[in-house]
């Protein structure tokens, strides 16, 4: 693959986890923070998966799976605390 890619999404990846830091830090409510922290994670997932594709290295791409695991199984607990379920 094209380092060039690689090069261009590290870009757009700090640009965006920035944005998404910044709205996780003043969001005006928690379901607005909870989302920014579930689009970081989603973000880190998709760059453990570019990764492991340039690695060549499947490591990489189980790790992507537990963190996304773990990062659902947070969004359903947050979700049912804010729902006042929990």
């Amino acid at each position: 693959m094209d380092t060039g890619i690689f090069i261009w999404f590290g870009f757009c990846f700090v640009a965006l986890a920035l944005i998404l830091c910044i709205r996780l830090a003043k969001g005006p409510g928690a379901a607005d923070r909870a989302m920014a922290a579930d689009s970081i994670e989603v973000l880190t997932d998709a760059a453990l998966i570019l990764f492991a594709l340039h690695s060549g290295r499947s490591i990489y791409l189980d790790i992507a799976m537990v963190t996304a695991v773990l990062g659902f199984i947070g969004n359903v607990i947050i979700g049912k605390y804010l729902g006042g379920k929990l």
